[in-house]
């Protein structure tokens, strides 16, 4: 999308490492320009400079290439939905996480957070910003802020809110890309759809009964399939419509995700067919969600989820969040079988 002018802030970009490589990729820079979210970037060092922003945040916000270089004041007025008519350019730098909702003077009524990233080291290198338009009758939604604040709260705290999730992808895929451009990449897009998809359920269904778990592992299946499938790939799709706690729903749709991306990868090599079992089957006592393959198997000695990586830390939350129970199966040439059970009482929305 856009070229840096200002070639202080570029060097000022390169000099720090993982993100500041990432932005040097020309692939990396267009999967973030092609992203439903808008996404600026500032370096902190030594003085704090816009020197990225996507093609999303451009058109949300109101800016052009001429912000670049420049600091967070120099953003357009986007006063604070709720009356206190605190700018953007304000919260960007004072504020943490999810900032609030913004009436923008092009129009645009967008959500925000921010977020600091830092380097391996604990030293501060870069401030993330960014917005996401309210969807769908947004005098309505805006008119009824109040009301979502226990919905907004528990996107904020227990889903750890999407800015966070994707501040940290972004890190953690920066660093592999020296390695395997195209598949860091793939398994970042899916991450963050997953992720996209549960943000949109929580506006579309304008309810405080939590997310249909059935139909959102339905979404990021179908997705999968649709963005990494090839031919003789077949989903199983079978699952049950269930309310479920938003912070069970966020680990289990990337659970799902990651294993749907493992199997797609790596079970059918050499333009072998197959199928990939995804069930969600809900009883008395609790949820079972399966996700198959009839592959060649891991490989000898190989685990899932691989200590270190980020599926072990999304299994871990989903084991702290929902108590869930993980099996993992493998035999050669017969597939994976990963099945995962948490309890109705652990996973069902909380009163409001």
């Amino acid at each position: 999308m856009n070229d840096i002018n200002a070639q202080g802030a570029v060097d000022k970009l390169l000099d720090a490492p993982d993100l500041a490589d990432a932005l040097g990729s020309d692939r990396f820079r267009h999967f973030l320009d092609h992203l439903p979210l808008g996404v600026a970037i500032s370096a902190l060092q030594p003085n704090e400079l816009i020197t990225y922003f996507n093609e999303t945040f451009g058109a949300l916000v109101g800016v052009d290439e001429s912000i670049l270089g420049k600091e967070w004041e120099s953003l357009p007025d986007c006063a604070q939905a709720d009356g206190s008519n605190v700018m953007l350019s304000k919260m960007a730098v004072s504020g943490e996480d999810h900032i609030g909702g913004f009436h923008c003077r092009n129009g645009h009524h967008i959500e925000a957070w921010t977020s600091v990233i830092e380097d391996d080291d604990g030293t501060k290198r870069f401030r993330l910003l960014a917005v996401a338009p309210l969807p769908g009758r947004t005098d309505d939604l805006l008119s009824q802020l109040q009301e979502k604040d226990t919905l907004l709260r528990e996107l904020q705290h227990r889903v750890k809110n999407n800015l966070q999730m994707i501040t940290a992808l972004i890190r953690l895929e920066a660093r592999q890309l020296p390695d395997d451009h195209g598949e860091a990449f793939q398994r970042l897009a899916g991450r963050i759809n997953s992720l996209s998809l549960l943000y949109t359920a929580l506006y579309e269904e304008n309810t405080d009964e939590g997310i249909d778990l059935g139909a959102y592992l339905s979404q990021v299946a179908s997705a999968v399939m649709a963005a990494q499938a090839s031919e003789g790939i077949r989903l199983n799709l079978q699952v049950d419509s269930w309310p479920c706690s938003i912070n069970v729903a966020m680990p289990t749709g990337l659970v799902v995700n990651e294993l749907m991306t493992n199997a797609l990868k790596r079970a059918f090599p050499e333009g072998r067919g197959g199928t990939i079992k995804v069930h969600a089957l809900v009883d008395e006592t609790g949820c079972k969600v399966i996700v198959a393959d009839d592959g060649v198997g891991l490989p000898d000695g190989a685990t899932w989820p691989k200590d270190g990586k980020l599926s072990a830390l999304i299994v871990h939350t989903l084991k702290e969040n929902a108590g869930a129970r993980l099996d993992v199966r493998s035999r050669p040439d017969e597939g994976v079988t990963v099945t995962i059970f948490f309890a109705r009482r652990r996973a069902e929305p909380e009163a409001g």
